[in-house]
């Protein structure tokens, strides 16, 4: 009997004897390695650089480690060298909580969005029992978050021009990358004809010809960040110092030629004449003349050389003149409408010295007409301009003519009226409507525009449709109320001349608010419909109810609803649609109403458990025999049974089922004995835990690997197949909920 006793203590302490040597020895991390992508589907190939960016980010490594176990609150956190491989303040890649018992896995990571360097590292380290595992070989890391090309220029240049640039006299120009934000933050490759050169900043100073362009520098990754940049072609030069010799004059009359000559004559070089700034074209001679008889010849004139050997190089301006240079202003209107028996006065002013005048008509002089003054009657209609010639000076005879009149005695008047301000119909609550053209129409209905001659002379009559407006006698009339809408035109007369204009149509908005309301905005159902209704009185009046934008067909002046939507009414006011407030009805959504801690209730017997509920508007707790309980949001059970809840949302109810029993009281047996006498035999655990949908129970080998994995257990492992060859064998086991872990611990089976 003794020894009995013995042997079955010994076999009880053996859990807590293995759970101490584990408590001494130290686990065995190893070194993480990569390992090929894990994500479905999974690579063949371990990455040997990381080149990360916005569009790929996905990098896995292997990791083993050896017993003893670890604690069940154990997690895994893989960690991130700094540039040069030392670990002093590592960044968290990865964690995992669920490997406790797996000795050989895959963990994931993103490479931070700081990371550039050639010699990272990598590190497993444990938190129960806290134990770092060795370094991983180095590895280069990059975050690509530049990968397109970039763009250089000259420093300080408004844009990358033509790609190229210029070092004269053996002085040095600095090319710079620009448009890229936080560029000082990056190191770049500047290469000179494809050779690379030392400079690692954002800008370069150069002085030898050559092809530059640059890269940032992602190191191994550097092909990938496709950030290669425009070229800039630099040459090398001197300054020949080019000018425009004097030319013979720079002040010329009308027909007079000069020529301006560079300095330089070289057939090798090319040149490239300007005036005021702009090219002139095909002007490649170092000799360019200078035409006075051409219009706007006036200005100041440059020249610029390129070749062989030499810089761009651009002269000083020489400034030409026009010594004829004077003006001659209309001082009429552009048209002039003369009625029957009128006649009007056209003239010109000048700023010239001793003019002679000569009018024209239609392209013909007008005998006698040789003042800056011309007297025009109703029968002389015709285009007429005035010519101003120069009696004296260096350019006598040049001559400048005014600006045209139009003259001309109307067959008729057409009016044409528009909208003076903003206006939407059915929208505007208010619109100004005016002349804005007059032309004068001659027998064969060409358009001559005399607006400005003419308005003010005409009579006003605004019609609304068809009848005059009382007091509406200008050319202008504001409306501002929807009554006034209607179809407008205007009668205008001058002389013995008589028009009515084009028409308008005005629909203004009612000032008015329509407003709708209703009886709730939940709906139950048919058996709860909703009234939506207005104040405003329908009797005799158009309207339709809309629900979500679609006209219901109603013409009830209250709405009954029962299904979810936008509701809206419409009511016609002076031919314009009146929109109401829109109302919107939505379903009745159950999980509102929200029970903590839950619908099943589970408490100790002779303690409480309190449940509060949430989301309504009114509460009532009944037992199973219907008997109110409560009537507040909260209510304590003491007992088990099948409770009700009855909520108010709204105008409508929603309904719970509360479930209230007593938690088991035994606890989760550690050990068992499969011997077969009916005693023991199977692992039973209480019934808060077994035959429960939500609650997953996993048993563990002492390899880690799964023996039993089910939800709803039914208290039946092991089975009588199942077969155990050695002698108090050591299980775990994991009792969870979601993500929630009930109970752990270990199971000895003795047999």
């Amino acid at each position: 009997m003794e020894t009995k006793l013995f042997y079955s203590l010994r076999v009880l302490l053996l859990p807590v004897v293995l759970l101490a040597i584990g408590s001494v020895q130290a686990q065995v991390l190893n070194a993480p390695v990569a390992a090929p992508n894990q994500t479905p589907p999974p690579g063949s190939t371990p990455w040997n650089r990381a080149c990360a960016s916005s569009s790929f980010n996905d990098y896995w490594v292997r990791f083993t480690w050896n017993p003893p176990m670890v604690n069940t609150d154990n997690e895994f956190i893989l960690e991130l060298s700094d540039a040069d491989g030392n670990f002093g303040s590592p960044v968290e890649l990865a964690r995992d909580g669920s490997k406790n018992l797996v000795f050989d896995f895959y963990m994931q990571f993103q490479v931070p969005a700081d990371t550039r360097g050639e010699n990272y590292r990598l590190r497993v380290r444990s938190t129960s029992p806290a134990v770092t595992g060795p370094a991983s070989d180095p590895y280069p890391m990059y975050y690509i978050s530049v990968n397109t090309g970039l763009t250089i220029r000259p420093q300080g240049q408004a844009d990358f021009g033509d790609g190229t640039a210029q070092v004269c006299d053996g002085n040095s120009i600095t090319l710079e990358v620009y448009g890229l934000a936080n560029a000082d933050s990056y190191t770049y490759n500047w290469y000179r004809s494809g050779t690379l050169l030392a400079e690692k900043s954002e800008s370069i100073t150069v002085s030898t010809s050559g092809m530059y362009n640059v890269e940032i520098d992602y190191g191994a990754c550097s092909g990938s960040g496709n950030t290669l940049s425009n070229l800039i072609d630099v040459t090398a030069g001197s300054s020949l110092g080019i000018a425009i010799n004097p030319p013979a004059k720079t002040d010329l009359c009308s027909g007079e030629t000069v020529d301006l000559e560079a300095n330089i004559n070289n057939p090798s070089l090319t040149y490239t004449w300007y005036k005021d700034g702009a090219v002139i074209p095909s002007s490649n001679n170092y000799i360019y003349t200078v035409d006075a008889s051409s219009p706007g010849f006036e200005g100041e004139y440059q020249v610029e050389i390129f070749g062989p050997g030499a810089c761009v190089e651009r002269s000083a301006g020489v400034t030409i003149t026009n010594a004829g240079d004077f003006t001659v202003t209309r001082d009429n209107a552009a048209s002039v409408v003369l009625l029957p028996g009128q006649n009007t006065t056209l003239s010109v002013s000048t700023d010239a010295s001793s003019p002679t005048y000569q009018w024209y008509r239609d392209g013909s002089p007008v005998a006698g007409a040789t003042s800056p003054s011309l007297v025009v009657s109703d029968t002389e209609t015709g285009t007429y301009f005035a010519r101003v010639t120069l009696s004296g000076g260096a350019c006598t005879s040049t001559s400048v003519d005014s600006e045209t009149t139009e003259v001309v005695t109307p067959d008729s008047f057409e009016l044409i009226v528009d909208y003076a301000t903003s206006y939407t119909a059915c929208e505007s609550t208010s619109v100004a409507l005016e002349v804005v053209t007059i032309n004068a129409l001659d027998s064969g209905g060409n358009r001559t525009d005399v607006t400005s001659s003419v308005i003010n002379d005409f009579s006003y009559q605004w019609k609304k449709d068809g009848v005059d407006v009382g007091g509406a006698n200008s050319s202008l009339i504001s409306l501002t109320d929807a009554s006034e809408n209607g179809a407008y035109t205007l009668d205008g007369t001058i002389s013995s001349y008589a028009s009515t204009s084009n028409s308008l149509t005005v629909q203004l908005l009612v000032n008015e608010t329509l407003t709708i309301s209703s009886t709730g905005t939940v709906t139950c159902g048919p058996s709860e419909p909703i009234t939506i209704s207005t104040t405003t009185d329908l009797t005799s009046e158009t309207f339709s109810w809309f629900r979500n934008n679609s006209d219901m067909g109603v013409s009830t002046p209250e709405l009954s609803v029962t299904e979810a939507g936008t509701y809206q009414l419409v009511l016609m006011r002076n031919g314009c649609p009146l929109s109401s407030n829109e109302i919107v009805i939505t379903p009745l959504d159950e999980n509102l109403i929200t029970l903590d801690p839950g619908e099943n209730i589970v408490f100790p017997q002779g303690s409480s458990r309190t449940v509060t509920a949430s989301g309504g508007s009114s509460y009532r707790w009944l037992d199973s025999n219907n008997n109110e309980m409560s009537t507040g949001s909260s209510m304590t059970f003491t007992s088990e049974g099948q409770f009700v809840l009855i909520a108010e949302v709204g105008n409508c109810q929603v309904i719970r089922n509360i479930s209230v029993s007593y938690l088991d009281t035994f606890r989760v047996p550690n050990v068992i004995t499969v011997n077969g006498d009916g005693v023991n035999d199977q692992w039973i655990i209480p019934n808060s835990y077994s035959n429960k949908s939500d609650v997953n129970v996993i048993i563990y080998n002492e390899k880690g690997e799964e023996v039993l994995n089910e939800f709803s257990y039914q208290n039946n492992w092991p089975s009588s197949s199942v077969n155990f060859p050695r002698q108090n064998m050591v299980f775990f086991y994991k009792i969870r909920n979601g993500g929630e872990v009930l109970k752990q611990g270990t199971i000895t089976v003795i047999r």
